[in-house]
């Protein structure tokens, strides 16, 4: 869509990787932890039950796409899967590959500590890690 925008928070927090047949995939630029955001490029979206039923369904497989891809790039113990929207009110999906023993284990990414900025190396590694996975 023409006129979708993301919301300036996820702009501001996070590198767009591509687009995929429903959403924007967005790397957050938190060197803790790698993390997808799957943002649904539907204007005036706010939950998942705000998409027509055939975007729930592509929502549905994409985020399942999403949890795969991570998988393979990094190996997780853990893939969590969240739709919070409490600071952005724009449907987002977060996808955060977890790891026995990462900063945050076993405990929500959220209430750990503040993120770290990757690093140059760090968003590199995880881009060229990502990138050939993307593809719809």
């Amino acid at each position: 869509m023409n006129d979708f925008l993301i919301h300036p928070r996820l702009a501001a927090d996070a590198i767009e990787l591509g687009q995929w047949p429903l959403c924007r995939l967005l790397l957050m630029n938190d060197g803790r932890f790698p993390w997808l955001i799957l943002v649904p490029a539907r204007r005036d979206t706010r939950e998942i039950y705000d998409l027509a039923a055939p975007d729930r369904i592509l929502l549905i497989e994409e985020i399942a796409q999403a949890s795969a891809l991570m998988q393979k790039a990094f190996r997780a113990d853990k893939m969590n899967v969240a739709a919070l929207g409490n600071q952005v009110p724009q449907l987002h999906i977060h996808v955060i590959a977890r790891f026995l023993g990462d900063p945050a284990w076993p405990n929500r990414v959220w209430v750990h500590t503040l993120a770290r900025l990757m690093t140059e190396a760090e968003q590199a590694e995880r881009i060229a890690r990502l990138q050939p996975l993307i593809a719809p």
